[in-house]
């Protein structure tokens, strides 16, 4: 067990998996995270974020028909620095929270950053890491304002505080999106085992971030750098508008 002042840096955790319905004929013979997203495979983003803010222990959740092409793309990961790269598999799409939970043996019950698979950004996130860290358990979320709020998480806010977090709902509350970046202590496990499975017949995240919320235990960020999802179409071609523009910029 780890003292309570020498806590366990954080590790990775990318979710992959899911079937990539959304980009069909695109992903009819590969991984969705597979795609390119200018000069890369998507994958490659959320890999560099996490290496990026100094994270070494990364686990990846996959699924669907492609999965043995990610180890032949990233292998071990000493492309990206890292001594390993650890595999599990995720059977259908049963949601973020379903797929989270077969990474619990991997989190040796330590505190995670868990990045979606489609999700880009320009910041580095070391400094959320390091205010994650700081809190001392719990869970904080990173938002960022979109013109499109209804397709993601949306906070409603009493003040600056987040009153309740909806899921894709028809009429948000505000103008954020959770963005799929997320830092967990320990209990999200065991919220996840105690989740039933929404409309959707999926394990919701959102459902996850309201229980650390009622029990007064959620933060958050906004991000100030561009963030994009690239699940469908047009969030696809943005985030390589995105990446190129920010190629080019550094250039």
């Amino acid at each position: 067990m780890h003292r309570p002042d020498a806590p366990k840096a954080p590790k990775g955790i990318i979710l992959a998996g899911g079937l990539g319905t959304r980009l069909r004929p695109l992903t009819k013979v590969t991984n969705k995270h597979l795609l390119p997203v200018y000069d890369k495979p998507m994958i490659y983003y959320p890999l560099e974020t996490l290496c990026s803010a100094g994270i070494v222990e990364i686990m990846i959740v996959t699924g669907g028909n492609s999965a043995g092409e990610f180890l032949r793309l990233l292998g071990n990961g000493a492309e990206f620095g890292l001594r390993d790269i650890y595999y599990t598999y995720q059977e259908g799409e049963g949601g973020i929270a379903d797929a989270l939970r077969l990474c619990e043996h991997f989190a040796e019950g330590g505190p995670i950053v868990v990045v979606l698979g489609d999700n880009i950004l320009q910041e580095n996130i070391a400094p959320y890491v390091a205010k994650f860290r700081e809190q001392g358990g719990g869970a904080r979320i990173l938002l960022k304002e979109v013109e499109d709020a209804s397709r993601f998480g949306v906070p409603a806010f009493d003040g600056e505080r987040i009153a309740a977090i909806e899921e894709k709902p028809a009429q948000p509350k505000s103008s954020y999106a959770v963005t799929g970046v997320y830092f967990y202590d320990a209990r999200v496990f065991e919220y996840i085992r105690a989740l039933s499975p929404s409309a959707r017949g999926e394990f919701e995240i959102t459902d996850v971030n309201n229980r650390y919320l009622q029990e007064g235990k959620l933060c958050y960020d906004v991000m100030k750098g561009w963030w994009s999802d690239a699940g469908t179409f047009e969030s696809l071609f943005r985030a390589n508008q995105l990446v190129a523009q920010e190629r080019k910029r550094r250039s």
